[in-house]
């Protein structure tokens, strides 16, 4: 096990809500986070005697973000190729379009392209090649609920 830029009691760095996922190589899983959403590897467990992670945390941004590979043995699967998520883990950004355009330089796939949303959020979507799908927004300007309201309505919802 080896800790990266983490000292104090653990408890301390994790916000209440935190995803955990299981991906198919955590190893590059580490390496694509940390390149498309500039996450900082905080700590990694291995199984004594391989290179599987047991278990790996990184800082996004304020968040926790932990992962693992995947245990067949255990019934711990990552995604497959081409399945639906049923979730999507969202960001909030600060600079949306660097940090939107990173994650795909990283290697990410545009699921709906950035563009400034009713709601008063500049928003995009992309799929990691872990299988996850995350979304992004940031708070462009405030909508009234009254505003909204008429906005959905104009979409026909």
């Amino acid at each position: 096990m080896s800790s990266l830029g983490y000292t104090g009691r653990m408890e301390q760095a994790f916000p209440t809500l935190t995803p955990y996922i299981v991906v198919g190589n955590a190893k590059e899983a580490l390496a694509f986070y940390t390149k498309a959403l500039g996450a900082e590897v905080v700590n990694v467990a291995y199984v004594p005697n391989t290179e599987q992670v047991m278990n790996a945390q990184m800082r996004v941004g304020d968040s926790m973000l932990m992962l693992n590979d995947e245990f067949p043995d255990w019934g711990v699967f990552a995604p497959k190729a081409g399945e639906n998520m049923p979730c999507t883990i969202h960001i909030t950004s600060h600079n949306i379009d660097a940090e939107f355009q990173r994650a795909i330089d990283a290697g990410a796939t545009v699921c709906q392209p950035l563009e400034d949303m009713f709601w008063g959020d500049r928003y995009g979507s992309f799929m990691c090649p872990f299988g996850y799908k995350w979304s992004m927004g940031q708070k462009i300007k405030d909508v009234s609920p009254e505003e909204m309201a008429a906005a959905m309505q104009a979409m026909g919802g």
